[in-house]
């Protein structure tokens, strides 16, 4: 009650417009001066001329605020009923000046702080509106993006996910927070900061992916680490480029196979200038049998030319491609080319890929394309009938690794011409058989056809590279791979 007495009071003193506050501390100054000079006791109302300092503090400049308390000392020592002399009224006139100015002064300090405090306190408050504004637009523009966003903790824990990063891992709405980064990314892992001392990374990396059903894709992710209160954090933009590696395989495969014609039809030309070149001999052995020796020489060199010719291998991967190759990494992303393709035709695809496979010498891109040509051609043989299973069967048999493609298409039917250029009934250039298998062998490797009870077989034996055998962490969880 006292509390609110006070406030009514303080605001009636300092509330209200400029104009009123003047008129009612010079009406009170008035009041004052009046009761001041028709009482005559010993006792001096001077003191009262504080309460008008007050009030007018809040609303003059220092030098009128002076004027004023110079104004209420007069009035002060002019009324008052004590009899003035200097040794006396000198120091009580300077010292009711103070006391008048000082209270003018304080109102006036105090008004100027709380003025530029409510200022600070409305800009902080703007700021604040503005800054929450800022997030709640960002929050819906990360919520609502096509983009798949999210952050980590220095443990490689989702703290932020949006709506497209579940749809990406095949995770329910909202269960993706909390969860291990290390499951989906395990590449990411590593660029998590483990400290506030960690340098600041913006930079792009293109690795695997796996989704919650053990899919794999190939992820092209924008990521960024950043300081917090709370520690250090990494916030990432990820991006399924599956379909471009599947275009790009699909792309570069047909375009060596359209080159690959090029040039065999090129030495087929020249084959055919030779055996031109044999029919004007014969032709001449046929009207002249005395030079009958000579001419059987020039088809000996003429033979033996076209032979050569016959015998060329198109090995278009050449020997400083070749290295010690991850098996894992070509079958990795020969499972992202290939399984969309096989799922939408309603195919099965088994990979029965045990760990502890050693690496391969092999040039990886050609060992891609050639696993890329024996799997489409497994899927054109099967997808007439919209069912069937592709099963791709990694072994290691001493210092070889064998990876066996099988399918239950209808099979070969005639074996014997496998691997000839040129195949009559191809689906494509007829040179696929050829090329995979040339691609294999320039690395010392082999691509043999071998018999099947049901569908067909190929098998790519490739050489064994000495080290330790990679890891085969992607491996290990699917369901249908052999123990």
């Amino acid at each position: 009650m006292a509390q609110s007495w006070s406030q009514a009071f303080s605001g009636y003193l300092v509330g209200g417009n400029r104009r009123g506050v003047l008129l009612r501390a010079a009406a009170l100054i008035s009041a004052i001066a009046l009761v001041d000079w028709r009482f005559d006791v010993n006792i001096s109302f001077g003191f009262l001329y504080l309460f008008p300092m007050l009030m007018l503090g809040s609303r003059l400049s220092r030098w009128q605020i002076a004027a004023v308390a110079a104004l209420c000392t007069g009035l002060s020592e002019a009324f008052d009923a004590f009899a003035w002399s200097a040794p006396e009224g000198i120091p009580r006139v300077v010292l009711t000046f103070a006391a008048f100015f000082g209270a003018g002064l304080y109102v006036f300090e105090a008004t100027r702080r709380k003025e530029q405090s409510d200022r600070h306190l409305a800009e902080i408050e703007r700021e604040i509106e503005l800054r929450r504004e800022a997030e709640e637009q960002l929050e819906f523009l990360v919520a609502t993006s096509p983009a798949t966003i999210f952050t980590l903790d220095t443990a490689g824990k989702v703290l932020m996910a949006n709506e497209a990063a579940h749809r990406l891992l095949g995770m329910e709405p909202g269960t993706l927070e909390g969860a291990s980064i290390t499951s989906f990314f395990p590449s990411l892992t590593y660029m998590v900061p483990l400290s506030g001392g960690a340098p600041l990374l913006r930079t792009a990396m293109e690795c695997r992916g796996r989704r919650q059903d053990g899919e794999m894709f190939l992820a092209r992710i924008w990521f960024s680490t950043y300081q917090t209160p709370q520690g250090p954090r990494l916030a990432a933009v990820v991006f399924d480029a599956s379909e471009d590696l599947r275009d790009r395989e699909e792309f570069s495969l047909e375009q060596l196979l359209s080159g690959s014609r090029i040039l065999v039809g090129a030495v087929c030309h020249e084959i055919r200038n030779v055996c031109g070149a044999i029919s004007v001999v014969y032709a001449r052995l046929a009207r002249a049998d005395a030079a009958l020796n000579e001419d059987l020489r020039a088809i000996g060199s003429l033979v033996e030319g076209l032979g050569r010719m016959a015998g060329l291998e198109l090995a278009h991967t050449a020997r400083g491609e070749v290295q010690s190759t991850d098996l894992y990494a070509v079958l990795d992303e020969l499972r992202i080319v290939i399984e969309p393709m096989f799922r939408e035709s309603g195919l099965a695809v088994r990979w029965e890929v045990p760990a502890g496979l050693p690496r391969v010498w092999a040039a990886k891109q050609a060992l891609l394309q050639a696993f890329l040509n024996l799997t489409r051609n497994s899927h054109r043989a099967m997808e007439p009938t919209g069912a069937g299973e592709l099963t791709i069967r990694a072994v290691r048999e001493d210092a070889r690794v064998r990876v066996r493609i099988l399918d239950t298409g209808p099979g070969i039917a005639a074996p014997e011409r496998l691997f000839q250029p040129f195949q009559e009934g191809a689906a494509s250039t007829g040179l696929g058989l050829y090329l995979s298998r040339a691609f294999l062998r320039a690395f010392d490797g082999d691509l043999v056809y071998e018999p099947s009870p049901r569908g067909s077989c190929f098998a790519a034996v490739l050489p064994a590279a000495p080290g330790a055998p990679p890891t085969a962490t992607q491996y290990a969880q699917h369901p249908t791979l052999a123990a």
